[in-house]
C-alpha cells in the first residue's frame, strides 16, 4: 500500500478479508496482498469473526497499516462483510478469503479489466488448489432445476464436457479463456463500486455458503455483467473442503442452496421440494458412508481373528476340522466379535484410528478374557494351544496392516506424522532455504524427509549445500519430481515471487504432490489447508512415553518376540556364516542375542551416544528436573537412521526428545521399516555424534522466551 491515505480522496481499491481461526494462512494472504498493493491507492480491511488462536494479536502486531475489526461474536460471513463494505473506500471492491496466495499482477490485472469492460459488475480470476490443479467452483452457472440435477447426482462429474450435463460449473469451457457468465467463487470476488450501491450488500441470511452465488444474481438482474478472469491466478488453500464430505457441511450446503431458490425462484414448488429431497438423501449417504468406512475395518479385523484361529487349528493338531462340527460356528463368531469389540472400547474405530500400540493391547486383553470364557464354557475348550497361538497371531496381524498402511503413507497415527512417504525437496538456496533446512531437521515429527535443493538457475546443479546435493532448477523440476518420486515439494518466498511459485505450481499440476509454502517469517510451512510449525518454541516438561510403565512393558515384549523369532530363523545361518568364512555379518543380526537378554533394544539412542546432545536436564519453568530416561542403546533408531550426516548437539538433542516423547511399539516398527529401506539402497548405518558442548543457549524471540530443554507443548517437538 502506498503510504498515508488521505481520506478525502476515494481510493482505487478496497480489500476485504473476513477471518475466523486461520491465522498462518491470514498472514500469509496479507503478506502477498501487501506485496500485489504496491503502487496501488487502496486499503486492506480485516475483519476478524472472533477468532481464538490468535488472529487478532498477530494483525495488530505485524501489520498496524491494516484496518481491523475485530467482532465479539461470529457474525457469519455475509454480515461481516457488509461491516467493511460500508466502511470500505474504493472504486472497486474485493471480497478475498483469507486461506488464498495472490501473485504480484493479481490486483493490477483484475483492475486493468474493469477499466477496459465498463460493463463489468463483478469479476473473478483463475484459481487453483495448493497441487496446481483447477478449481471448479471458480466459475458456475445459477442452479437451475437442471444443473442442480446434473450437480446434485453426478452426472457434471461423469461427463464433464458435455455442455447438457457440465453447466454447474461450466467443465465444458476453457479455464483459460475470458467469458461472461453467472456466478463465481466467494473466494475472490471484485466488485465495482457502482453495482453494489445499486444492489446492497451480501443477504444475511446466508450464514455460510450461497451469500456469493445471490450476490452474483443480483448483480447480473440489476444489469450488470459477470466475468471470468483467467488472465492472472490465485491459490485458493481450503479448495478441499468444496468436496463437502463432512455431513453438517453438506446439509449446509443445500440448505444454502434452497434459500436461493425459495428466495428468486419461489413459484418454482418442484424445484423447492427436489432440493429438500436432496438434503436429506445426500446427508444419509454421507453418513452412511462414515458408517460404511469404520464397518469395513472392523469387518477385516474379524476376518484376520478367523484367520488366525485356523492357522492355529493347524498348527496345533498338524490338519484342519478336528473340532466338533457343530463348534465350528461358535468358534468362528464368538472370538472375533469379543477382539472386535475390546477393539472398538479402545477407540480404534473412532477416535485412534490406526493405533498399533492400542490394537495390540485390546487384542491381548481380549484373548485374556476369551481364555476366561473357555475355563468357564468347558463344553468349548477344545485345546487351550489353539486359543494361545490364535491369541499371539491375532496379535502380530491385527496391527501389522495398520503398520503396513502407515509405512506406504495412506494413513498417520494421531499425534505425529509417519516416518515414511514424504520424500522432499526445497526450492531455493539462498541463507533462507538453508535456515527452513536447519529447522527442518529440528522438527523431527514433522515427517519430511529432504532430498536436496532445488536452485533458481542450473549453474549450481550437483553441487553440496549442507550435505545435500542441489538437484536441478525451478526449469527441471518436474523431472526431478518424476525421477526421485518426491512427494513434497517446500517453496520459500524469499527465493521466488508469488507469480514464479505460481507458474512452478500450475507446470506441474500432473504431478502427484503436495506444495507447501514458508512466509518469509520461517515460522510455519502451509500447504494443502494445513499448517505444520516451524517456530521456536518455549519448552516445558511433560510425560514421556519412555518413561512410562506400559510402554517399558510392550517394547520390552516387542524385543523379546521378535528376537526370538530372529534367533531361530535368521541369525544361525548369520553365525555359521561369520565363523565358517570368517565374515563379520551383519552387526543387526549379530547383536540379536543382547537384544534377547536386555543388554540392547531393537530401537533406541546409539550406544557411544546414550545421553550426547543433552545439553541439560528437562527443565520446568526453569527449574531442572530429573535426568531423561532414554532407553536402552538401539541396534538402530532415529539417530542411526541419519546416515554418515555429522549432527549437531541441538539435533542430537531433538531426536532424543522426540523418541522419549513418542515412543511406542508402531513408532520402533516404523524406525526398524526405514531401517531396512535404507540398508537396502546402500546408506550407512551410524551418523556422527557430536562434539561435547556446552548448553545450548537459544536466542530469545522476545519476551519470557524459554530457553529450557525439554519437548513442546504442542504436537511434535520444537
Amino acid at each position: 500500500m502506498s503510504g498515508k491515505i488521505n481520506h478525502t480522496t476515494p481510493l482505487q481499491l478496497s480489500v476485504i478479508i473476513v477471518n475466523y481461526n486461520v491465522r498462518d494462512f491470514l498472514n500469509h494472504a496479507l503478506v502477498s496482498l501487501q506485496k500485489a498493493m504496491k503502487g496501488i491507492r487502496g486499503e486492506i480491511i480485516v475483519v476478524d469473526n472472533a477468532s481464538d488462536d490468535g488472529s487478532v494479536e498477530m494483525v495488530r502486531k505485524r501489520f498496524p497499516a491494516i484496518q481491523l475489526i475485530a467482532n465479539a461474536s461470529n457474525l457469519g460471513f455475509a454480515r461481516a462483510n457488509n461491516i467493511a463494505l460500508r466502511r470500505a473506500r474504493g472504486k472497486l471492491l474485493l471480497l478475498i478469503n483469507p486461506d488464498t496466495l495472490v501473485q504480484e499482477d493479481t490486483l493490477r490485472v483484475m483492475m486493468k479489466f474493469f477499466e477496459e469492460n465498463p460493463d463489468a459488475g463483478l469479476a473473478g480470476c483463475k484459481i487453483l488448489n495448493p497441487d496446481g490443479s483447477f478449481q471448479l467452483p471458480c466459475r458456475r452457472s445459477f442452479p437451475t432445476p437442471w444443473a442442480a440435477f446434473t450437480k446434485i447426482f453426478g452426472l457434471s462429474a461423469l461427463f464433464p464436457r458435455s455442455r447438457l450435463f457440465g453447466r454447474y460449473n461450466l467443465t465444458y469451457l476453457s479455464p483459460d479463456e475470458t467469458y461472461e457468465l453467472d456466478a463465481v467463487s466467494g473466494s475472490f470476488m471484485m466488485v465495482r463500486r457502482e453495482a453494489y450501491a445499486q444492489v446492497g450488500g451480501l443477504d444475511e441470511d446466508f450464514f455460510m455458503y450461497g451469500e456469493d452465488l445471490d450476490w452474483c444474481y443480483r448483480i447480473q438482474r440489476a444489469g450488470w455483467k459477470n466475468y471470468y478472469v483467467p488472465a492472472t491466478k490465485i491459490i485458493h488453500y481450503k479448495g478441499e473442503s468444496t468436496r463437502r464430505s463432512n455431513v453438517q457441511e453438506i446439509r449446509t450446503f443445500y440448505q444454502a442452496m434452497h434459500l436461493f431458490v425459495r428466495k428468486h425462484h419461489g413459484s418454482s414448488y418442484l424445484f423447492a421440494m427436489f432440493l429438500r429431497l436432496a438434503i436429506s438423501v445426500t446427508s444419509r449417504l454421507a453418513m452412511g458412508k462414515a458408517f460404511a468406512r469404520s464397518m469395513g475395518v472392523a469387518a477385516f479385523d474379524f476376518l484376520l481373528v478367523d484367520l488366525s484361529i485356523l492357522l492355529a487349528e493347524l498348527l496345533w493338531f498338524g490338519t484342519w476340522l478336528r473340532l466338533p462340527m457343530h463348534a465350528y460356528p461358535i468358534v468362528y463368531t464368538v472370538p472375533a466379535v469379543v477382539v472386535v469389540t475390546g477393539l472398538s472400547a479402545a477407540g480404534v474405530y473412532s477416535r485412534h484410528r490406526m493405533s498399533a500400540s492400542r490394537t495390540i493391547v485390546a487384542t491381548l486383553v481380549s484373548f485374556m478374557f476369551i481364555s476366561a470364557l473357555v475355563f468357564f464354557f468347558k463344553d468349548y475348550g477344545f485345546s487351550r494351544g489353539v486359543t494361545i497361538i490364535s491369541g499371539w497371531l491375532s496379535i502380530v496381524f491385527l496391527p501389522s496392516w495398520r503398520l503396513a498402511l502407515r509405512a506406504v503413507g495412506k494413513t498417520t497415527p494421531e499425534g505425529r506424522k509417519s516416518l515414511f512417504g514424504r520424500r522432499t525437496v526445497l526450492v531455493g538456496t539462498d541463507a533462507s532455504a538453508q535456515e527452513l533446512l536447519r529447522r527442518l531437521r529440528t522438527r523431527v515429527g514433522d515427517g519430511y524427509d529432504v532430498l536436496g535443493f532445488i536452485d533458481v538457475n542450473r549453474k549450481k546443479i550437483g553441487e553440496q549445500l549442507l550435505g545435500l546435493p542441489i538437484l536441478g532448477s525451478v526449469d527441471n523440476i518436474g523431472k526431478v519430481i518424476h525421477e526421485l518420486h518426491v512427494s513434497d515439494v517446500i517453496f520459500s518466498t524469499q527465493t521466488l515471487s508469488y507469480t514464479d511459485i505460481l507458474s512452478v505450481i500450475s507446470r506441474t499440476r500432473e504431478q502427484t504432490v503436495n506444495f507447501h509454502l514458508v512466509p518469509t517469517t520461517l515460522e510455519v510451512i502451509i500447504g494443502k489447508g494445513s499448517v505444520d510449525s516451524l517456530d521456536e518454541l518455549p519448552l516445558v516438561q511433560i510425560n514421556y512415553n519412555i518413561e512410562k510403565t506400559g510402554n517399558r512393558v510392550l517394547k520390552r515384549g516387542f524385543d523379546l518376540i521378535l528376537s526370538s523369532l530372529l534367533l531361530i530363523s535368521v541369525y544361525p545361518f548369520v553365525y555359521l556364516k561369520k565363523r565358517i568364512r570368517g565374515e563379520s555379518g551383519s552387526q543387526f543380526v549379530i547383536k540379536l542375542p543382547s537384544v534377547f537378554s536386555g543388554r540392547y533394544s531393537f530401537v533406541g539412542p546409539p550406544e557411544s551416544g546414550l545421553h550426547a546432545g543433552l545439553s541439560s536436564p528437562p527443565r520446568v519453568n526453569g527449574v531442572a528436573g530429573s535426568s531423561l530416561y532414554l532407553g536402552k542403546p538401539g541396534l538402530t533408531g532415529l539417530i542411526q537412521l541419519q546416515g554418515s550426516r555429522s549432527l549437531t548437539a541441538q539435533e542430537f538433542e531433538q531426536y532424543n526428545l522426540y523418541y522419549a516423547k513418542n515412543q511406542s511399539v508402531a513408532l520402533d516398527t516404523e524406525i526398524l521399516l526405514k531401517t531396512m529401506v535404507q540398508r537396502k539402497a546402500g546408506r550407512p548405518e551410524t551418523a556422527s555424534l557430536p562434539e561435547p558442548t556446552p548448553p545450548v543457549q537459544r536466542a530469545p524471540r522476545g519476551k519470557g522466551a524459554s530457553t529450557a530443554v525439554g519437548v513442546s507443548a504442542r504436537k511434535g517437538v520444537s
